[in-house]
């Protein structure tokens, strides 16, 4: 099998005026990402995804990549992974090479699954999973003023019982958003909180502490993720767990992540750590040094199944038949049609129950007339 074509599609969605939505850093009017559609030889089609603007994907694989693929066998995809650090040397390690990169590998990974009839978790090893925990990513601030309590209303009514929410304007807000997103949840249920890199650390320390008592699951992103000896700081300071990897790309970067213990999970995002290959990886190392596992996910419909495939795969070690902590996967919870509109079968996290697909591959169809709606190169 030979790989004789490779497609960069860059989609977006524009909320519209007034609607903006986003975290401590600000608001965002602009869902926008880029697909990759691979063909092989015998007509086999996967897709994937680079959670990056499509301009910069489609140069990146013009420059560093087409020639390598095609022609390429799908199976031999773990070896991109491995050039990409070294040729050309210097720039494996950046979020570009390695969006680009995770396109091609998870488009790979699908044509693999489709071509000998299987989902691609099980070809990643590592545990069977067929659901999981989807938790409701939500409370976003918003430049519309709306009540706090709607959004996770609505995800209670949906059937979460995990959620995640957004602070980091101030411990007194902090507290409040909290405050009020527990007592919507119940005692019962999952919650876990964002501040999206807006602290320095003592801010940082100063929330956890005043928000200790809502028992949250996980701190994400305290600190910028270029700021390690805040993530330092902060650990041996307050008892919640913390979380990162969203704005962390290749293996490299997160080794670090874990073998200094900066963290207690990773989050990997699939459509920008460099794909399943390096996902898989990324896995590896944290299982090994007992550091959890839960992929990020801010994408469309392709990068969400990604992550979901990968999450199946991802080691319960050191749990056996009791198993505290479920493997949980983001959902998030605002308007995106490039989540929802994008598959012939949209997932459905409702209930409280997300569905591992088991068709072969990523087990997604895409919807290819909404796929032309969202394109941003036509």
């Amino acid at each position: 099998m030979e790989i004789t074509d490779l497609r960069v599609i860059p989609i977006a969605y524009t909320l519209p005026d007034g609607e903006g939505l986003g975290d401590a850093r600000g608001f965002g009017h602009e869902r926008e990402t880029t697909l990759v559609r691979i063909d092989t030889d015998d007509g086999t089609v996967g897709w994937g995804e680079a959670f990056a603007p499509g301009r910069i994907v489609a140069s990146t694989v013009e420059e560093l990549f087409r020639d390598a693929v095609i022609g390429m066998d799908p199976f031999d995809v773990e070896s991109l992974a491995e050039r990409s650090y070294t040729d050309p040397y210097h720039f494996g390690g950046s979020v570009f090479v390695q969006s680009a990169l995770s396109a091609i590998d998870i488009a790979c990974w699908d044509i693999i699954g489709k071509s000998v009839g299987r989902p691609v978790y099980r070809l990643l090893g590592g545990t069977e999973r067929t659901s999981l925990l989807p938790y409701a990513s939500t409370m976003y601030y918003t430049e519309r003023d709306r009540p706090i309590t709607e959004p996770m209303e609505a995800a209670v009514e949906e059937g979460f019982t995990a959620a995640k929410i957004k602070i980091g304007t101030g411990t007194d807000e902090d507290i409040e958003r909290v405050r009020t997103a527990r007592e919507i949840l119940g005692d019962d249920a999952r919650l876990m909180v964002d501040m999206n890199g807006n602290y320095r650390p003592r801010q940082a320390i100063r929330t956890a502490k005043a928000i200790a008592e809502y028992d949250i699951t996980w701190i994400e992103e305290p600190v910028p993720p270029e700021n390690p000896s805040g993530y330092r700081e902060i650990k041996q300071r307050i008892d919640t767990p913390l979380a990162a990897g969203e704005a962390h790309y290749g293996r490299f970067e997160f080794k670090r992540l874990i073998d200094d213990r900066l963290v207690d999970i990773v989050q990997p995002n699939l459509a920008r750590c460099g794909g399943l290959s390096e996902a898989r990886t990324i896995a590896d190392m944290a299982t090994t040094e007992n550091v959890a596992v839960r992929p990020h996910v801010w994408n469309s419909a392709v990068g969400l199944a990604a992550a979901v495939q990968f999450a199946a795969s991802v080691s319960e070690y050191p749990h056996t038949r009791n198993i505290p902590d479920p493997m949980m996967v983001e959902f998030d919870r605002s308007p995106n049609p490039l989540r929802d509109d994008l598959l012939e079968s949209p997932f459905d996290p409702s209930g409280g129950s997300l569905t591992v697909p088991q068709e072969p591959g990523l087990g997604i169809e895409i919807d290819e007339t909404e796929l032309e709606a969202y394109r941003t190169d036509r």
